[in-house]
């Protein structure tokens, strides 16, 4: 059996449970200024795989809001979500091991001055249930 979980598929829902007054997505499309707050998760390239069962998965969290205050604010809430709640949890497709912060949640560039942007990078690993 492969290692290769789809991460903002199993991340989404269970944010969006999590955090009710946000929209929880992988892709951003042109309405985002009416969709505010915004926590968007995004796997990205890298990681690895034992060869047997465990992975090691890669992905960003970004968080888009109206303020820098409102998104650091969202941010600090959902960087304490993954490090202490999805560490360790199982699911009826994942379990999830170890997770780790790789770069902590700080303000990054975005081209509508209208918003702020704050992310940061973790690893899970994880093995299918």
């Amino acid at each position: 059996m492969t290692a290769l979980i789809d991460v903002e598929g199993e991340l989404i829902p269970r944010a969006t449970a999590r955090f009710p007054d946000a929209v929880v997505r992988d892709e951003l499309d042109n309405n985002l200024l009416d969709e505010l707050p915004t926590i968007q998760f995004l796997q990205v390239p890298g990681g690895g795989y034992d060869g047997a069962k465990l992975a090691r998965m890669l992905f960003d969290m970004n968080v888009y809001a109206p303020t820098r205050a409102s998104a650091f604010l969202l941010a600090r809430d959902a960087h304490e979500w993954i490090m202490h709640v999805v560490r360790g949890s199982t699911t009826s497709t994942l379990v999830v091991g170890m997770v780790r912060c790789l770069a902590l949640p700080a303000g990054l560039p975005y081209e509508n001055k209208a918003l702020r942007r704050v992310g940061g990078t973790y690893e899970i690993y994880c093995h299918p249930a």
